[in-house]
C-alpha cells in the first residue's frame, strides 16, 4: 500500500494510527501542503479534491477521505477492531469521530485559514478562529464521552474515536487552546499515546517532519 499524506495533516495522522494498529505496512509519500504540492496535476488525478490522505491499495485501488479509509481497513483487516460489534456502540463511536473529523477539523484546516487570510482577516483573528473551532468541538466531545468507562474514549481499547481525538488535541494545542478544560479527553489521549501505534504515527516522527 501507499499512503499519500503530510506529516502535520490530522486526517493523515488518523490513517497512520489505523495502519499501525492493524500492523499494516504502507509506503509514505509526502505532499507538502503549505507548498501546494497537493494541487499538482499528478496528485489531483488521484484525489480530485486535492486533500490528503489518499491510500493506494496493493491492488491499485484509490481511496480518499480518512474515515472512509479507516472503515475500509476495518472491514478488510478486522483485527484488532476499531469499531464495537454492538450497533449502538458503533453508532456512538462514529458520532464522536464525525464530530471531530467532519465538524471540527474542516473549519480550522489549512484551506479555510488560507481563505480567511485572503479575505483580509489579520493573523490574530485567523488564529482565534481556529482556536474557537477547536474549543467548540472539544467541548462537545468531552460531554459525549463523559459517562464512558476509560481509559480510552469508549472503553478499554482504542477505537476510531481515539484516532480522531489525538490529532485534534494536537491541533488545539498548536492554536493555543487550554486543553486542561477537557480532563476526560486527556485521559483517553494519555492512554492512546502510551501505545507504540500512536507514538510512531506522531507528526514529528514522519519522514517529512520539519
Amino acid at each position: 500500500m501507499k499512503l499519500h499524506g503530510y506529516f502535520r495533516s490530522s486526517a493523515s495522522y488518523r490513517v497512520r494510527i489505523a495502519l499501525n494498529l492493524k500492523g499494516l505496512r504502507a509506503e509514505h509519500l509526502p505532499h507538502h501542503l503549505r507548498k501546494g504540492e497537493q494541487c499538482a496535476p499528478a496528485y489531483l488525478a488521484l484525489n480530485p479534491q486535492g486533500f490528503v490522505p489518499t491510500l493506494e491499495s496493493d491492488a491499485g485501488d484509490i481511496l480518499t477521505q480518512s474515515l472512509a479509509i479507516i472503515e475500509w481497513l476495518e472491514e478488510t483487516h478486522p483485527t484488532p477492531p476499531l469499531l464495537p460489534k454492538d450497533p449502538l456502540r458503533r453508532a456512538k463511536v462514529r458520532a464522536f469521530s464525525m464530530a471531530l473529523a467532519c465538524d471540527t477539523h474542516p473549519v480550522q484546516n489549512l484551506k479555510v485559514l488560507a481563505r480567511l487570510r485572503q479575505l483580509g482577516l489579520p493573523e490574530e483573528a485567523v488564529t482565534e478562529w481556529a482556536a474557537w473551532a477547536n474549543r467548540e468541538g472539544l467541548t462537545a466531545s468531552e460531554k459525549l464521552v463523559a459517562g464512558e468507562a476509560g481509559p480510552f474514549c469508549f472503553g478499554a481499547a482504542p477505537t476510531m474515536a481515539d484516532l480522531c481525538l489525538v490529532p485534534q488535541l494536537a491541533n488545539a494545542r498548536r492554536f493555543g487552546v487550554d486543553v486542561s478544560a477537557f480532563p476526560r479527553l486527556l485521559q483517553a489521549e494519555a492512554a492512546a499515546k502510551a501505545l507504540p501505534a500512536f507514538a510512531d504515527a506522531a507528526p514529528e516522527r514522519q519522514i517529512d517532519a520539519e
